[in-house]
């Protein structure tokens, strides 16, 4: 079983790795300031670092804090098969959801079933941290947006309508101004082109940014039931699912990569810096204090302060009606997947508890 347990949390790991392109380096290749093959290769070894080095606190709050007593391990093993299928029918269906969200549910379910006790204080103070990432990210983007807005030479010097998936190969590198732009008053010439190369080197950085946020913030979903189970240590398992992190991102990671898991409606390259630079800022800050909330819905409410700083609707509202959507239909469905199949495997006689 603790083959078993190894085996599923590193094919989690390798899923969630190329799920996650989208969010982390979605908008700087989009936006041409990056291309795939550079976008994948940079993001895999942060992915790896995030996950190996920063990612102990969270482990420990996966592992340890939401139950009085760790799981067991076949416990352990219904716990990350029913995220890891959770996760992908929800996917299939289009349905918008957290895979953090579900992690801490089936955890409970399991728990419950099991009767290992939850420690519901801390489900409510993760609850707490995601209800208000996205706004205090709609905040800290609206403030970041009209700071870059005040640097000479990076005003919006491209404009996207549409997904960043349907207007990536329309893109160039080093773009011009917009006909939006002239209308305006942005400046156009060698000082809109150094800005366009200044920008797209920020929005890069900021997309590693997040790549290594990513790999600190998500590899607990695969991770921290290694390390409540005593099978590795946070170091060993933080490596090894990160290496999972970071093989899913080069192998299928570039089909998604264009992929960012909501409708941008209005985008360009200096808003899209602000909001991949506070999607990173507000989720390391929850994992520095061994929290972890969704990279896509801080990333929503980051576009979505962006937005309003240029008067825009940066965000569609059925993006927003998708996170209340899934706050409810994740846990609700891996609190009660978990709990019924732990309660099968008990009733045919295996250990769970």
């Amino acid at each position: 079983m603790t083959i078993l347990l190894v085996a599923v949390a590193v094919a989690f790991a390798v899923s969630m790795g190329a799920h996650y392109t989208g969010a982390c380096m979605g908008m700087p290749h989009a936006l041409g300031a990056v291309s795939s093959r550079a976008a994948l290769w940079i993001m895999a070894p942060l992915t790896l670092l995030g996950a190996a080095l920063a990612s102990h606190g969270v482990q420990h709050t996966v592992g340890f804090d939401l139950v009085t007593r760790p799981l067991t391990v076949v416990a352990a093993v219904i716990v990350l098969g029913v995220a890891f299928a959770l996760t992908s029918l929800f996917n299939v269906l289009r349905i918008p959801s957290s895979t953090i969200q579900i992690l801490v549910f089936s955890v409970a379910g399991a728990a419950l079933a099991g009767h290992a006790g939850v420690r519901w204080g801390t489900i409510v103070t993760l609850a707490v941290v995601w209800v208000i990432a996205p706004p205090v990210a709609a905040v800290v983007g609206f403030a970041a947006t009209r700071a870059l807005d005040r640097v000479p030479g990076i005003r919006p010097l491209t404009t996207v309508t549409g997904s960043a998936a349907a207007v990536a190969a329309a893109v160039p590198a080093v773009p011009a101004a917009t006909d939006a732009e002239s209308a305006t008053g942005a400046e156009s010439g060698p000082a809109t082109l150094r800005g366009a190369a200044m920008v797209g080197v920020a929005l890069t950085a900021v997309g590693a940014a997040a790549s290594f946020t990513m790999g600190a913030n998500d590899v607990a979903n695969a991770a921290g039931s290694l390390v409540g189970t005593g099978t590795f240590t946070a170091l060993t398992a933080g490596a090894v699912c990160g290496a999972g992190l970071a093989v899913g991102v080069l192998t299928w990671g570039r089909p998604l990569l264009r992929k960012v898991a909501f409708d941008i409606v209005t985008v360009d390259r200096p808003m899209a810096t602000a909001a991949q630079l506070v999607q990173a800022v507000v989720v390391l800050c929850a994992v520095a204090f061994g929290l972890f909330t969704s990279m896509n819905q801080a990333l929503v409410g980051a576009m979505a302060g962006a937005g309003m700083a240029r008067g825009r609707h940066a965000v569609k509202t059925a993006s927003l009606y998708g996170i209340l959507r899934g706050w409810l239909i994740g846990p609700a469905a891996g609190i009660a997947a978990a709990y019924l199949i732990t309660l099968a495997v008990g009733a045919a006689g295996v250990a769970v508890a």
